[in-house]
């Protein structure tokens, strides 16, 4: 585990070509925090630092990137898209465009407009992803009848088939209902920490057993924390010195 205090786009430089097998990291979004007034966040810095990523993850290798935008005069920014589409003009595939169901209401409340609950989850990869460790923990009604079904061949006729008898779970959805009030003895000062379960389920997702995990974006150290409980190395980067005190605190309980 390496823990490092400084501005991961000068950090990331000193990282070797091709050696990170995932990153799973949420940047800063937009204006809607201010990080005490410290990070300067704009456009040359999201693509900076998505090329950074790519240079520095293996072929087969993940990027897991949480955002949202901001509203600015009336308007969503769409700064998440735009990152997104970057990330394929520097190579990325966009693999999965994924959703954090947060099952409440955001910050961001209006009277024109439903009140917010989710953020994107883009999950770039390098090329096809070499790990997919797909959970498969959605329990399928219909467990244990053979489900039918019919295909049309390229003449018109039509092919009937009788499949397996389906499995008590299933592969999850590409929404995950995940809620940020969690247990208080995980609550940090962090303004914008999300769930271990959430980085931990796209670590397990992702990597296997032994992996090298970066997260450029480190905050408190969650991910940090996941990995310590999957059994991943990690290497964590943070401008703010009280937030790395924080995460090697919670990486030294994890790991006792």
């Amino acid at each position: 585990m390496k823990l490092m205090c400084g501005d991961c786009l000068e950090l990331m430089q000193t990282i070797s070509d091709n050696s990170i097998d995932a990153t799973i990291t949420s940047p800063p979004y937009d204006d809607l925090r201010t990080y005490e007034g410290k990070v300067q966040w704009g456009e040359e810095q999201w693509q900076n630092a998505l090329r950074q990523l790519y240079r520095i993850t293996k072929d087969g290798g993940v990027v897991v990137w949480i955002v949202n935008d901001a509203s600015d005069n009336g308007s969503e920014t769409g700064t998440s898209f735009k990152q997104a589409l970057y990330a394929k003009e520097v190579g990325f595939n966009l693999h999965d465009t994924m959703i954090w169901n947060k099952q409440n209401g955001g910050f961001r409340n209006s009277k024109t407009r439903y009140i917010p609950s989710f953020d994107y989850m883009f999950v770039f990869s390098k090329g096809k992803p070499k790990t997919t460790n797909l959970l498969c923990d959605r329990r399928n009604k219909s467990c244990g009848d053979r489900t039918c079904g019919s295909f049309r061949k390229a003449d018109g006729t039509t092919v009937r088939q009788v499949r397996k008898r389906v499995k008590e779970f299933g592969k999850r959805y590409n929404i995950w209902n995940v809620s940020p009030f969690f247990d208080k003895r995980e609550r940090t000062s962090h303004p914008a920490q999300f769930p271990i379960a959430l980085a931990r389920d796209h670590i397990l997702s992702w990597t296997n057993e032994g992996d090298i995990v970066l997260d450029p974006f480190m905050g408190s150290g969650t991910t940090a924390v996941a990995c310590a409980e999957t059994k991943r190395h990690f290497i964590g980067m943070e401008l703010n010195e009280n937030y790395v005190a924080i995460a090697k605190l919670r990486l030294k309980d994890a790991r006792r």
